[in-house]
């Protein structure tokens, strides 16, 4: 087993540990739906925030816990198989893997365990709560991003086909 075939597991374990010891932390110290400021100074901006969640990202869609929770099996699963070709020195492609896989996961396992819902504890004053496993996804997410702009083939630039004007047309064709 090569280096590079580790960065997936050993990034989504830690993605996976992150995520369930601070949500395991905020359940056991904080009681739901209430706030505990952790820095007095930043209490305006960023408090812990002990809230469950049903819905995907920002609480969107609760009804369809059922959905999401096959949707985190489907995306590790191709993550997992995709993960196999991905050719030797994208080191930053399988990076990313590994963060979305991680916060997979990690909310997977909590709608598992808790009856469809993730706990949610971060809350940035202008931003809606949430966890690790959602910043590893949208860490991973950007990052691919970022390498697929990148990488990306750049469009080659061809001459442009000049079209003769219509006096041209006549002087060419003889007619007058």
């Amino acid at each position: 087993m090569k280096l590079r075939d580790l960065i997936l597991p050993v990034v989504a374990l830690a993605v996976l540990i992150a995520d369930q010891v601070s949500k395991a932390w905020a359940i056991e110290n904080i009681p739901l739906n209430t706030t505990r400021e952790i820095i007095p100074l930043l209490k305006d901006v960023f408090v812990l925030t002990h809230i469950t969640n049903s819905g995907a990202a920002f609480g969107m869609f609760p009804q369809l816990s059922l959905v999401f929770t096959f949707v985190a099996l489907a995306v590790s699963f191709f993550i997992v198989i995709y993960y196999r070709s991905i050719p030797a020195g994208q080191w930053l492609v399988r990076l990313s893997l590994g963060l979305q896989l991680g916060g997979a996961i990690g909310n997977l396992v909590d709608r598992l365990r808790f009856g469809g819902s993730v706990v949610d504890l971060f809350y940035l004053r202008f931003w809606p709560v949430f966890n690790v496993a959602d910043s590893a996804i949208v860490c991973g997410v950007v990052l691919l991003m970022w390498h697929l702009m990148r990488t990306s083939p750049k469009p080659e630039v061809s001459p442009q086909t000049v079209m003769p004007s219509p006096e041209e047309k006549t002087k060419s064709s003889g007619t007058d």
